[in-house]
């Protein structure tokens, strides 16, 4: 298992449907955990390793990636997870920092298992042999109708869009209703926060929270 030992710091982990905020509430959340004197890493999924960066360019922009399968779609980011646990959060977590990742399983969850229609036994055994006991200890989802997630990948996008931002309004909808079931089966867990309202507002009560939370 990743953590040999109970871990002095705190993983939080963001999650949410393309274009809901995540990058930059992570950015912010990082600003007041330094300001409180916390020692803070921001990572993301798929990513946050040399090796996970290589498999983020597979999964993204690869030129067949339209013919992926949703299980090799799956394995792909649950290896890349499996570096970043063990490179990277578990290290981290044991020295005592706060690390901040930008998607971690509940990505594979909604995504995989509810968007792309996988079983969900296999999903969820494909987490675990991915993250071991290293599980955040805070989630937050930040929510957003689809219709504002999709216009706000069309203001973001400049480039070609990449393989997620391709997807259809049906496909957004499962991963919409997915994160908020999420937050339904794990209030303990998972902070669900409106994602329409102001940067500033969205910031402020992701951390009171957080705070609530840490102490």
């Amino acid at each position: 298992m990743p953590l040999k030992q109970k871990p002095t710091g705190k993983l939080i982990s963001f999650e949410g449907s393309e274009g809901c905020g995540k990058s930059t509430q992570i950015a912010l959340l990082a600003a007041h955990l330094l300001k409180t004197g916390r020692d803070v890493i921001t990572t993301r999924e798929p990513g946050g390793t040399e090796i996970g960066e290589q498999i983020r360019n597979i999964i993204v922009h690869n030129s067949k990636g339209d013919e992926m399968c949703a299980e090799t779609e799956l394995l792909l980011f649950a290896a890349s997870r499996a570096q970043l646990v063990r490179e990277v959060i578990a290290p981290a977590l044991l020295a005592g920092q706060y690390v901040l990742s930008d998607r971690y399983l509940d990505s594979s969850t909604v995504y995989q298992g509810i968007a792309r229609n996988l079983a969900p036994d296999p999903v969820s055994h494909i987490n675990r042999f991915a993250v071991g006991n290293v599980m955040p200890d805070i989630t937050v989802v930040i929510d957003v109708p689809t219709e504002v997630s999709l216009q706000r990948l069309k203001q973001r996008v400049t480039d070609v869009p990449d393989r997620m931002e391709r997807e259809n309004v049906d496909f957004y909808n499962k991963v919409r209703e997915g994160y908020l079931l999420l937050a339904k089966n794990m209030p303990e867990r998972v902070i669900l926060v409106d994602g329409t309202h102001s940067t500033t507002a969205v910031a402020q009560t992701i951390w009171e929270h957080v705070q609530l939370r840490i102490g």
